[in-house]
């Protein structure tokens, strides 16, 4: 007889954990299926983890969870080939007695995450692969066939929070594959210091810890960014660029990280350090206009499933907690009321999704996407280098006249760019961030 639960979560990253982890708390009879050897092996390592969202679902977390450094700094940087304008916010508000975000390395902390589970009463099988959904003569999905013997199980709904990829929820027709130009492909690596090395370059103690932005020429034409998160002993370090870019200028990504690497406002931050991981992870880019289909019948779509990644703020952990969170509260509230988990009754969890930070925030920035995607080579080339040359006439001394170098940095910007491009930039770019 083919076993049967409440729930079957496909997926073991931050989104299926917590909807695995919310409808255990409440009682539920529940299968997470992860594929990895273990819950975040395929996660790339280092990320930033928002506290607010984890203390909802474990508000006792900080006592045991693998937690790196706390953030109290965060610096933005514009780069040319040879140096970089930046934005640096420094906080020791930061150092309160709950901190707000923490570096975290995400293969320990998706492991501590599933004990968490398993002692909630869910059942965890790793090295699990879903191959396809089962539904029902009406076309409702009912359970899932895996790749192990008697793979069969059943199930009143399933949560997909299986990754941006969604092959699972594309192979059954529930949305369309995502867009090469809505999808990124980030590569990071972690660069392995002593302790107090990483204090003295990124002037920090204890467990303070800073993050380090990155946009200009280090993406070459390409829609991207560079990141650089400070653990305890290591430093993760990684650059992500839109796949379509990627097809179109014939970069492989390794290339562009090397690159950011050598750069020579990055190389002193890595001096000396041991190199002991390489890894690839796609991030949805698409915002609020690639969000797909979100329930039907017996089924749901959180996390990077469901195009769930604030690329403005980049922030995608926090948003997967959430969404997760509430499709787990949403199945636990129809299951302890008797009500069937059909497409109508499950939009319950749009709603709540659509009434959160999770959808008003992904709503605001609806059209900073494709204004990147459309202007790559004004706002990740042109841009940054005039930038870059304007702050070297500043600060440069050397006997010429203020007002000639005011004049040789204006023109060089309105031959670069025109007046009208400008402006027209600055409108298109405040519309977009309304």
């Amino acid at each position: 007889m083919t076993e049967k639960f409440d729930a079957i979560v496909v997926g073991a990253g931050m989104a299926g954990n917590a909807a695995t982890y919310t409808m255990a708390k409440r009682g539920l009879k529940v299968l997470q299926l992860e594929r990895g050897e273990y819950p975040g092996s395929k996660n790339v390592q280092g990320a930033i983890l928002y506290a607010a969202q984890v203390e909802k679902l474990i508000p006792n977390f900080r006592e045991d969870a693998p937690l790196e450094r706390h953030l109290i700094e965060q610096r933005f940087w514009m780069m040319n080939e040879n140096s970089h304008t930046g934005l640096h916010y420094r906080s020791d508000e930061f150092n309160e007695e709950k901190p707000n975000r923490y570096t975290i390395v995400r293969s320990q902390f998706d492991r501590w995450f599933s004990k968490e589970i398993q002692a909630a009463g869910a059942l965890v099988l790793t090295e699990t692969t879903v191959t396809e959904l089962i539904k029902d003569q009406k076309g409702r999905v009912i359970g899932v066939r895996t790749d192990r013997a008697d793979g069969e199980v059943l199930a009143d709904v399933v949560v997909l929070a299986e990754g941006v990829n969604g092959l699972l929820g594309t192979r059954a027709g529930l949305r369309e594959r995502p867009k090469r130009e809505n999808v990124a492909l980030a590569v990071k690596e972690m660069h392995f210091l002593p302790r107090e090395t990483i204090e003295a370059r990124f002037n920090l103690k204890g467990d303070e810890g800073a993050v380090i932005e990155a946009a200009g020429t280090i993406s070459r034409g390409m829609a991207g960014m560079g990141f650089i998160y400070t653990n305890r002993e290591s430093i993760s370090i990684g650059l992500g660029c839109l796949v379509s870019d990627f097809a179109r200028v014939q970069i492989a990504p390794y290339e562009l990280l090397e690159g950011f690497k050598k750069h020579p406002s990055v190389a002193p931050l890595l001096e000396g350090s041991e190199v002991k991981e390489y890894a690839g992870h796609l991030i949805p880019e698409g915002g609020y206009r690639a969000v797909p289909q979100l329930c039907g019948d017996g089924w749901v779509v959180a996390g990077d499933a469901a195009q769930l990644n604030n690329a403005v703020h980049r922030e995608g952990s926090n948003l997967a907690l959430a969404s997760g969170q509430m499709a787990g509260e949403t199945i636990a509230e129809l299951k302890a009321n008797g009500v069937a988990p059909t497409a109508r009754n499950l939009g319950l969890y749009k709603t709540r999704l659509m009434e959160s930070f999770v959808m008003k925030d992904l709503k605001k920035y609806k059209d900073v996407p494709g204004l990147l995607h459309h202007n790559t080579q004004n706002f990740f080339l042109t841009y940054p280098q005039l930038v870059a040359k304007a702050m070297e006439n500043f600060v440069r001394v050397d006997g010429t006249p203020k007002l000639e170098k005011e004049k040789r940095t204006w023109k060089d910007v309105v031959s670069a760019r025109s007046l009208g491009g400008i402006v027209g930039d600055a409108v298109k770019m405040a519309r977009a961030w309304r």
